[in-house]
């Protein structure tokens, strides 16, 4: 039986990669009753810093001199090319055509070799396991122990800055975030609610969640391109740690992904993904209701300016 991470393991990711992370602030939102945990102010514009950092610093060195491989919906492969120009670890990371390009020039331009795979996020990671078989070391965006500790540390600094929560809304896609973060907050206090959000264009783990094992999605193309993707051909720790800890998971559409986007910018002044903006969809949209403690958290902050003007474009403010 795997072993999953807990409050203890998420401890012991802190201590390995607080000099590379930044404690991220908590801070009121104007345009939903709630706070927000700001990833999206992390270096490299999101949280997948925190586990790419936790499972690289705990490699071998023999590890690092095979080179590294990830499979990325753009985040995960920006952190690991980071982690890898400051270990001095050749990285290469395989996305799929549905990767905005801006994401695949990020990830480049931080030194680490691009492969673009084909159209799903299936044959991205199977162009990485081919890589893995020749020998790099493989760097899950979700599904590793180191990983989803690393996530976690988002969780020990809301309890930490923000003690009086009491509801964390967390995106949800693989679920390392959403497990790693419910791993420390209920292991600091149980009674602490955690609700995992996804779009409602193949929303893998949420399906699967509900089905009680893997469920295959038909990828489609989302303004929460961070969340797309499947939960690939096995899953040892995410799915499981979702169904225990995730008290309930919610979908938003497309138009309230944007919306939420769109209020972000213009009302608190951030800018922020779709991936990043759905706990606040949630919460606009009345998928979540409010409620007294909560934080939301916003994992992330990579799009671009275009991507950004046409949703504004698409939301204006009432008389524009």
């Amino acid at each position: 039986m795997a072993v999953h991470p807990d409050l203890d393991a998420v401890r012991r990711a802190r201590s390995r990669i607080d000099h590379l992370v930044r404690r991220t602030p908590i801070v009121a939102s104007s345009a939903v009753p709630a706070s927000l945990k700001l990833e999206c102010l992390q270096d490299t514009g999101a949280f997948k810093l925190r586990g790419a950092a936790n499972r690289m610093l705990a490699m071998s060195e023999a590890e690092r001199a095979r080179g590294v491989v990830a499979v990325s919906s753009g985040n995960h492969g920006k952190a690991v090319a980071r982690v890898a120009g400051l270990l001095g670890v050749d990285a290469v990371v395989c996305l799929s055509s549905r990767v905005p390009e801006a994401k695949a020039a990020a990830i480049a331009a931080l030194g680490a070799g691009v492969v673009v795979a084909g159209p799903t996020q299936d044959e991205a990671d199977a162009a990485a396991r081919s890589l893995v078989a020749e020998g790099r070391t493989f760097v899950h965006p979700f599904d590793d122990p180191l990983v989803i500790a690393g996530q976690g540390t988002v969780g020990l600094e809301v309890m930490e800055d923000a003690p009086a929560t009491r509801r964390l809304i967390v995106p949800m896609s693989g679920g390392g975030l959403v497990s790693g973060i419910a791993a420390a907050v209920k292991g600091i206090d149980p009674a602490v609610e955690v609700i995992g959000v996804s779009q409602d264009r193949g929303p893998a783990m949420f399906l699967s969640m509900r089905a009680g094992r893997l469920v295959d999605v038909v990828e489609e193309d989302t303004l929460a391109d961070g969340l797309a993707g499947g939960l690939g051909p096995e899953n040892h720790h995410t799915l499981a740690m979702c169904r225990a800890l995730v008290d309930r998971a919610v979908l938003v559409s497309e138009d309230e992904i944007g919306a939420a986007m769109a209020a972000l910018h213009r009302t608190d002044g951030l800018v922020v993904e779709g991936a990043g903006a759905v706990g606040v969809a949630a919460l606009m949209s009345g998928a979540v209701p409010p409620g007294p403690g909560t934080v939301v958290v916003v994992s992330g902050g990579n799009v671009s300016a275009d991507a950004l003007d046409a949703v504004l474009a698409a939301h204006p403010e009432p008389g524009e």
